[in-house]
């Protein structure tokens, strides 16, 4: 028995819950250092404040693999159950996330925040991994590149709203982007609470479009399966949550290949996101690392949007692009590709006259943004058995979470003392990062290459 080739629409219909996914993340990527500093965070602090997203990915993402392999619910479905509930509850944490002061009372805003921070990021986690799962569930070898790459145009589409949202508001609908100490702007404000409700409408697009396959036709699925690089347990049924671990030593070899590509691209995803805003603030606008609440650096904070956007927008566009230059050059060729390009597109920011010209620098890491969300995972999907694709997909996320966690504890210290607190050496560092992670590239076997050819 094979699966259903799926057309192009049923393909963008599964995914598009990610639209709103991202538009969340992308809030919170280019806004939530801006919200912290003013907040009352330093900036060497920052990255301990992020150290929650890793964690919560860490935590969350094997654990609802592991589940949402097991589940199978007669109206829902499989997956579908968690990326909903992931999203309502995300969608609560973006709404109290810039009204953190509120709580004043109770808690510093600084804390409340950095709390609502852990909440939307462990939803995002319960949402994104069974996502990554579905598109493995439902597609076909030969459309699994085209699936992850419909998926990341999304995703790209999503930021990009998400990103421009704030300053769109400030400046095109004179929503006001000023603010008094301590207090975030309610431009900020407003965007994150339309995100909440484009997040939970996204995802209700997918639950009520998108039909899932019964346990009986996945174990039919299993037993036509073949693969030389796959574990010999995919027979077994997993008796308890600790099998993860059990799972984790028997990772295909491809995953083991892939983790390094991934520690070093998410290392420098981890550096762009906690440090673009002082980096920008200072590097460009010449502010000082503890001016957080001047109509510049509010500016500042708006100009970063801009730029988050346009590496998600052309992330979108390149998206469809993946599978045509992958079918040309193979999907390792194009991945390594897209990862030089992004790095020196980091590197060059240190080097570009103003900000206008910092555009053609996020260019470059709009490129490697978009197959990093794609071309891992499409090489990943054909070394893992369709009965454990739930977990290994959720254990493939330690090789994300774990160099963030990393860049975390050491990240901002060597922005205080090793960098004198200039933020713009952290996203060089980031640079680097996604060069040596493009090297390393050429070491991976891709099990679907091996067997079309």
């Amino acid at each position: 028995m094979e699966k259903r080739r799926l057309s192009f629409w049923e393909i963008w219909n599964m995914s598009f819950g990610f639209l709103g996914i991202q538009m969340g993340f992308a809030l919170q990527n280019a806004n939530a250092s801006r919200i912290l500093q003013i907040f009352g965070a330093d900036v060497h602090e920052l990255s301990w404040f992020w150290i929650v997203a890793p964690l919560m990915g860490l935590i969350v993402q094997p654990i609802i693999g592991y589940y949402s392999d097991k589940t199978w619910n007669q109206r829902l479905g499989r997956r579908k159950p968690y990326f909903l509930v992931g999203a309502i509850l995300a969608s609560v944490g973006l709404i109290l996330l810039p009204q953190a002061d509120l709580f004043i009372a109770f808690l510093p805003a600084i804390w409340v925040g950095a709390g609502m921070l852990m909440i939307m990021d462990a939803s995002f986690n319960i949402a994104m991994e069974p996502f990554r799962a579905l598109v493995g569930d439902n597609l076909r070898t030969d459309q699994r590149t085209l699936g992850f790459s419909v998926q990341t145009a999304l995703i790209g589409f999503g930021a990009v709203i998400g990103s421009w949202l704030p300053y769109a508001l400030a400046n095109w609908f004179g929503v006001s982007n000023a603010a008094t100490e301590g207090t975030v702007p309610l431009s900020l404000i407003v965007s994150f609470i339309i995100g909440a409700v484009i997040l939970v409408a996204s995802i209700l697009v997918t639950v009520l479009t998108t039909k899932e396959y019964t346990p009986e036709e996945l174990a039919s699925f299993e037993a036509a399966y073949t693969s030389e690089d796959t574990t010999s347990e995919t027979n077994e049924k997993p008796s308890s949550l600790l099998d993860i671990f059990e799972d984790f030593k028997k990772m295909p070899a491809t995953m083991r290949q892939l983790s390094w590509v991934q520690f070093f691209s998410w290392f420098g995803l981890f550096g762009l996101w906690v440090f673009a805003t002082p980096a920008i603030a200072q590097h460009v606008y010449g502010l000082e690392h503890t001016d957080n609440s001047s109509a510049s650096f509010q500016n500042a904070g708006d100009w970063v949007g801009i730029l988050f956007g346009v590496y998600n927008l052309v992330s979108a566009f390149y998206a469809f692009a993946l599978p045509y230059i992958a079918k040309k050059i193979g999907r390792k060729r194009t991945h390594a590709f897209s990862l030089v390009i992004g790095g020196l597109g980091l590197l060059s920011i240190y080097i570009m006259p103003d900000k206008n010209w910092l555009i053609l620098s996020m260019i470059g890491v709009g490129i490697a943004w978009a197959s990093i969300l794609a071309m891992p995972y499409a090489i990943l999907a054909g070394s893992i058995s369709p009965k454990k694709m739930g977990v290994y997909m959720g254990i493939f996320n330690f090789f994300i979470v774990m160099p963030q966690i990393i860049n975390a504890l050491i990240g901002g210290p060597l922005v205080k003392y090793a960098y004198n607190n200039q933020a713009i050496f952290a996203l060089l560092i980031s640079g680097i990062s996604f060069l040596i992670a493009a090297a390393l590239v050429s070491k991976v076997k891709d099990i679907d290459d091996v067997i079309q050819s």
